[in-house]
């Protein structure tokens, strides 16, 4: 099956990538990923971590946001932001909108038998935000800063690709398996049987990589102010671990911070220079650094061996960007900065 979006020149325009993860359309990606089994070599050691905390309370969001189907808008929204502050807003929904979605989805599938009562109960709709905080709590806040870096890794490819060809080549590169760039049309093969025809009329697309990777890219075609394409971040080594233990604090009396006697001079100076140019190429981080290519290339393999650096490919091309426990490591140990070679 496939679904087809069209765009206008105003459309292509205004298309966009999000700056930010948003947390609530990644919880609703975290939760059809635990319940599917999916992918078990990548996010089996995260989903028998969180399935021996979930709470049997759980059920109320697993319930509401089925393995495959439609989920509620309320429960989906594309806004970034900390995760904490989501959840707040989403106690804050509008009865009516919230009736609004399940009506929606009721459309399509079958709800569960409590769902029918729940914009006039008060007590149900307050377990409901419970239920839906403690799911976040265990599936995504823990593993929040590596959802992060591994968006801002995309997000530089992606990017990349848009400088080079423009946004059409950003779309004809976007999913290359399940997504067909067709002018004017953008092309989406499904697997759920959904299929239809979306005319943008101007509003644009937003556009926001995943790290738990839907089996065909996903749209919200309802969302404000514009519709929501939801595809597989463009990288390959995202497995999601339970967090590291932080370092305690360093001792800052010596003269060589914690950081360069631990990583060397050289090497310090090329994770601070990733960590302030992320999606930086292999010779742009030279020229910053004043490092041979070869040079250069060497320091990020040993980084990345490390877990302190992810690299993403674009072409022919190697985009660096610091890693959750990178950038953990640099708030640690460096004071006034790393000094370069």
């Amino acid at each position: 099956m496939v679904y087809r979006i069209h765009f206008t020149v105003e459309d292509l325009a205004r298309t966009r990538l999000t700056q930010d993860p948003p947390p609530l359309l990644e919880l609703t990606a975290a939760t059809r990923t635990l319940q599917t089994g999916c992918y078990p070599v990548r996010f089996g050691g995260w989903r028998n971590h969180a399935l021996a905390r979930l709470h049997p309370d759980a059920r109320m969001v697993l319930d509401l946001i089925p393995p495959r189907g439609w989920a509620p808008t309320f429960l989906a929204s594309a806004d970034g932001g900390d995760p904490r502050e989501l959840l707040d807003r989403l106690r804050a929904t509008p009865r009516a909108q919230i009736r609004k979605d399940l009506d929606h989805v009721a459309q399509w599938q079958p709800l569960p038998a409590w769902a029918h009562q729940l914009t006039d109960d008060s007590a149900l709709l307050r377990q409901l935000f419970d239920s839906v905080n403690h799911v976040c709590s265990v599936l995504l806040t823990p593993h929040w800063s590596q959802i992060t870096s591994a968006t801002a890794a995309d997000r530089g490819v992606r990017m990349r690709q848009a400088l080079d060809g423009g946004m059409e080549h950003l779309l004809t590169m976007l999913h290359p398996r399940r997504v067909r760039w067709n002018p004017p049309v953008l092309e989406l093969a499904t697997v759920s049987g959904f299929e239809g025809d979306l005319h943008l009329e101007g509003r644009g697309l937003l556009l926001v990589p995943s790290v738990f990777p839907p089996e065909s890219p996903s749209i919200d075609i309802d969302a404000e102010p514009q519709p929501v394409l939801r595809y597989p971040i463009n990288e390959q080594s995202s497995l999601l671990l339970p967090p590291a233990v932080t370092p305690s604090a360093p001792d800052s009396s010596g003269a060589r911070t914690p950081l360069v006697s631990l990583l060397g001079r050289t090497r310090a100076a090329v994770l601070q220079t990733i960590a302030e140019h992320p999606g930086c190429s292999t010779k742009e981080l030279a020229a910053l650094t004043r490092l041979a290519p070869p040079s250069a290339s060497e320091h990020t393999t040993t980084l990345r061996s490390a877990g302190l650096v992810r690299t993403a490919r674009h072409r022919h091309t190697a985009l660096h960007s610091p890693t959750a426990l990178g950038i953990a490591l640099l708030n640690t140990h460096t004071d006034a900065g790393c000094p370069r070679a």
